[in-house]
C-alpha cells in the first residue's frame, strides 16, 4: 500500500508517495510502541502494516514514527502504511511505487545494484536533532554529505526566508 500526501493542496495538485523507511536502528519505532504487537517485522527487515485482527487503534505508531508514515484510517479504525508491497517484493518483483515512477526517482534494488547502475551517494542515515535513525531505504545525497540532517535543512530554509528560529520546537503530531 502506498499512501499519497498532497504537498500543498491550496496551491498545487502535486502529490508525493509516503514511503515507509523501514527503520533498522532503532528498530521500527512504530512496531516498538505497539502494545498488542500488531506491527510485525519480516526476517528481511520489512516493517509490515498493522494486522487488522490485532490493531486496537491506539495510534501509538503514528506518533512514534519520525518520518510521519503511518496514517490512521478513522473509518476502518486501523493504521495503514507502506509495507514495501511485500506481496510483490517477496516474489522478486518491484514495489508498485518503483514500478510506476516515470522518472525512476523511486528505485528498488540492493546497495550493490545501486552503486553499479546509478550515480550519486546513497545514504541511509537521517538526523532529527539529536536523534539519528538508520533505515533500509537510502537517500541520494551529494558526496560530502554522510547523512540527511533534517534539523539543518529546516534551519537553512528559515534563514533563506528570514524567519527567526522558534524559541521552542513543539512535537509534531497529526
Amino acid at each position: 500500500m502506498i499512501m499519497v500526501d498532497f504537498i500543498d493542496r491550496s496551491f498545487s495538485v502535486a502529490t508525493q508517495p509516503t514511503l515507509c523507511m523501514h527503520c533498522s536502528d532503532p528498530v521500527a519505532p512504530c512496531a516498538q510502541v505497539c502494545p498488542v504487537m500488531a506491527i510485525l517485522i519480516t526476517p528481511e527487515g520489512v516493517v509490515q502494516q498493522a494486522e487488522p485482527s490485532r490493531c486496537i487503534g491506539c495510534r501509538n505508531c503514528v506518533y512514534a514514527c519520525p518520518f510521519g508514515v503511518p496514517k490512521f484510517d478513522l473509518e476502518a479504525r486501523l493504521m495503514k502504511k507502506c509495507n514495501l508491497c511485500y506481496d510483490r517484493t517477496s516474489q522478486d518483483l518491484k514495489p508498485w511505487c518503483a514500478q510506476a515512477c516515470p522518472t525512476q526517482a523511486i528505485w528498488y534494488g540492493d546497495y550493490e545494484e545501486f552503486t553499479n547502475q546509478r550515480r550519486g551517494h546513497a545514504v541511509n542515515k537521517t538526523v532529527f536533532g539529536a536523534q539519528e535513525v538508520r533505515t533500509r531505504v537510502y537517500h541520494v545525497l551529494p558526496e560530502e554529505q554522510q547523512k540527511l540532517d533534517i534539523t539543518a535543512l529546516l534551519e537553512e530554509a528559515r534563514a533563506e526566508i528570514g524567519a527567526p528560529a522558534p524559541d521552542r520546537e513543539e512535537a509534531w503530531v497529526l
